[in-house]
């Protein structure tokens, strides 16, 4: 039992390191913060819509349908003529609502001669995120809701009004305003859709490619300690800096290697969803270009080098090839983080913490570009870059610095002035 004591008490040494604790801790306080967010976000979305309300058809049906939308939703501007349209779009926006509801003059004789009435929607869409369609989902429930009301009241006043009518009584026609864009027969949900097939691959193959590299650059460094290469490496005439700016290059041709493979395999599959659900992508300008392809492999292989040169100042406190693998958990949480974040919620919508945050993550970058150029957010995407690569140069003169502390073999930087004061003796 001593000896199972003793060798159990010398892996909790080995392993109860600060390294391997605070990488933990920073993702546990991002994790508490992401939760916050999302859940202010939850408890916006369970409250009733806020929409604007005109309604020229003040009587039967008409009436009855506009009741409804005020004793569901909560309504900012009420008129009863369609010029204002484009006042009452401004006042909802500024309230940040979600649609302009019509119920036209024709409402209730068209249903009367049972035709189907018509509900117009202008739709304010805030973002692309699935976190972001929660409220238009709730009017969309609040407008089926009146469809059912409509056909009780049909059955129950006329009992010979025909079976396919009486269950669909209206009909919408939508229009939807985002970024300057109109999109005419679509709904935010329905543009939401089209668009998860098109950026849900980029987090994905972002996340994969940084997890398997920096997992290879992080054990790379662990297992030349652990066979002492990297002692040797060290003793022979060559500057630091040109072995830091030679791992750099390695890693950076492999990430151009990559980059390449991915973007050569998104130009496929991107053409593959350019009809997406019945609709044609290419007829709302929702296709990504040439130009736009080459800002996001720039993107790409930016994110790469700076993820690569994080991995290897990771590794540089790795001892051995066990507590390499502990080190990977950082990048990996790095890469799935946004992942999450880009699938679930628009970057223009969140939470000004959570904004900053994840912008500050050099992964992020790449995943939020293919939704950015889809509706030339040229200004997030080309920052983005910016930031990346000054993330990437201090990152590389972090660990340029590190290897010239000869910390990587004595865990501390006190080793150059021992030989400086053992010169001097001697």
């Amino acid at each position: 039992m001593s000896g199972l004591g003793n060798i159990t008490k010398k892996e909790i040494r080995e392993l109860l390191t600060p390294a391997t604790f605070i990488p933990i801790i920073v993702v546990a306080l991002i994790f508490a913060t992401m939760g916050t967010s999302i859940q202010g976000l939850q408890e916006q979305s369970s409250e009733p819509p806020i929409i604007g309300i005109i309604t020229e058809d003040n009587i039967g049906y008409g009436a009855m349908a506009s009741t409804l939308l005020h004793k569901n939703a909560k309504s900012v501007f009420n008129s009863t003529s369609i010029t204002d349209l484009h006042n009452g779009i401004e006042i909802v926006r500024q309230h940040e609502g979600v649609a302009v509801v019509i119920i036209p003059k024709n409402f209730t004789e068209r249903i009367m001669q049972e035709q189907q009435g018509t509900i117009e929607v202008n739709w304010i869409m805030k973002g692309t995120g699935l976190m972001d369609s929660i409220s238009s989902g709730a009017l969309e429930v609040l407008l089926s809701y009146i469809n059912i009301n409509l056909s009780k009241q049909l059955i129950e006043q006329n009992t010979t009004v025909n079976a396919s009518f009486a269950l669909s009584p209206t009909i919408r026609v939508e229009t939807t305003s985002y970024k300057n864009r109109q999109f005419a027969g679509l709904s935010p949900n329905t543009i939401a859709g089209m668009l998860a097939s098109q950026s849900m691959l980029i987090p994905l193959v972002m996340m994969m490619i940084i997890i398997m590299a920096g997992g290879i650059v992080i054990t790379s460094m662990a297992l030349e300690k652990e066979n002492k290469t990297l002692e040797t490496l060290l003793t022979l005439p060559v500057k630091r800096t040109s072995i830091v700016t030679g791992k750099i290059i390695a890693a950076a041709v492999i990430g151009l290697i990559l980059a390449i493979i991915y973007m050569m395999g998104m130009q496929f599959y991107f053409k593959g969803f350019e009809v997406s659900g019945g609709v044609n992508l290419a007829t709302y300008g929702l296709v990504l270009t040439t130009v736009d392809f080459l800002w996001i492999g720039i993107s790409l292989f930016l994110a790469l080098i700076a993820g690569l040169s994080l991995c290897m100042l990771l590794g540089t406190f790795a001892k051995n090839y066990k507590s390499a693998q502990t080190l990977t958990f950082p990048i990996t949480m790095l890469a799935l983080i946004p992942m999450f974040i880009t699938m679930f919620a628009d970057f223009d919508t969140l939470p000004l913490a959570v904004k900053v945050f994840t912008f500050a993550i050099p992964f992020s970058h790449p995943m939020m570009a293919s939704r950015a150029l889809l509706f030339d957010d040229y200004i997030l995407v080309i920052g983005g870059i910016v930031y990346v690569g000054i993330f990437a140069l201090i990152t590389i003169s972090i660990v340029v610095w590190v290897f010239k502390t000869d910390r990587l073999l004595t865990g501390t930087t006190k080793l150059k002035w021992i030989k400086r004061l053992k010169r001097q003796r001697f």
